[in-house]
């Protein structure tokens, strides 16, 4: 791609975002969502296949679909209160509809089958934005939201979303779509407290961006898309398997990895709030997605290809490298977890 359209679509995706976070009025941030997924979508075709147009068509068609919705649920806001403010009180219809349209933009179950496959399309860098960057604006608009939206319906969907994210990733093959229910599970955990407490998904949304990322990093210095793939990493770079292994299993969300810290804490809110049978569903749904974070770590440690190198330890010496910082964080962040509290 040439480079100065590169940098005017980067630029644009860092707009939308930034006009999103900065808005006080709900039409300009339907603004910055629309610059946002326009901007991301001559990044999803620029491998001209048509797994990636499919995938690019996809993308824009539900983020349409999804923003038009908000309109809509924006305009009858203002219609009934006479307030197109973000942060003033929304009423109950507009609120269900602005829950349900964020939710579609995020991928949340009912509403999450255009992300496995729109996720399967494209490259492994275009699939790191797609998981991060582009959830950070909808995001931000479902905590504003959190003390207008419907309890029930957002436990409903949290639920929801850990069993699907859960039970659709035991059965995938493919790196990429196995990040896409890792995603819609961990997005139902955010879900299923905003309500109650809005700090505890900023937190455990930083978290799940940090731990994405990792995985994404390392995912791509290996050059792996399948298990298959994956299963021959060790015997090249061991020390960057070992890693991608302990951040997976830190996303699967074991102590006393950093994964652990946010479910950790929700379950105990929750237990607080007398939720207790609700709690005890949504920790026994993660252990499907546990399933499928334990097959990765088993294929990449335990079942070796033939070793064709003799190289084991050049990249965990190489001070160039730029990830040592985010996989050291998305391991290590447990024993500081009193500290992140403080700030949150």
């Amino acid at each position: 791609m040439n480079p100065f359209a590169l940098y005017i679509i980067i630029s644009s995706l860092a707009l939308g975002t930034v006009t999103t976070l900065s808005s006080y009025h709900w039409i300009l941030a339907w603004v910055g969502l629309e610059i946002n997924t326009l901007a991301i979508i001559p990044l999803m075709t620029k491998t001209p296949h048509p797994r990636a147009i499919e995938a690019a068509t996809k993308y824009f068609l539900t983020q349409a679909a999804a923003s038009a919705l908000i309109l809509f649920a924006s305009t009858i806001n203002a219609w009934l209160t006479g307030e197109w403010a973000i942060n003033t009180q929304i009423s109950p219809a507009p609120s269900i509809l602005l829950s349900i349209s964020l939710c579609m933009k995020l991928g949340i179950a009912p509403f999450h089958f255009w992300l496995p496959e729109v996720l399967q399309g494209l490259t492994l860098q275009t699939g790191l934005i797609l998981s991060t960057w582009q959830k950070i604006a909808p995001m931000a608009l479902l905590i504003q939201l959190s003390q207008s939206v419907n309890l029930s319906l957002m436990l409903i969907l949290g639920l929801l979303s850990t069993v699907v994210g859960g039970w659709g990733g035991i059965n995938q093959t493919q790196i990429r779509k196995i990040l896409a229910f890792s995603s819609i599970a961990h997005l139902g955990w955010m879900i299923a407290i905003l309500k109650i407490s809005p700090e505890l998904t900023l937190m455990n949304f930083l978290l799940y961006i940090l731990m994405t990322l990792t995985l994404f990093m390392t995912f791509m210095s290996l050059n792996t898309k399948n298990i298959y793939e994956l299963s021959a990493a060790w015997s090249k770079t061991p020390t960057l398997s070992a890693l991608s292994l302990l951040s997976l299993l830190s996303l699967s969300g074991l102590p006393p990895l950093t994964g652990f810290i946010p479910k950790w804490l929700i379950a105990q809110e929750m237990v607080k709030q007398d939720l207790i049978m609700f709690a005890l569903v949504i920790l026994l749904s993660t252990l499907l997605s546990l399933f499928f974070y334990l097959r990765l770590t088993y294929t990449m440690s335990l079942t070796l290809a033939p070793n064709s190198s003799n190289s084991t330890y050049q990249w965990f010496f190489n001070k160039n490298n730029m990830m040592a910082t985010p996989i050291s964080l998305s391991l290590l962040l447990l024993p500081v977890t009193p500290t992140i509290m403080i700030f949150i």
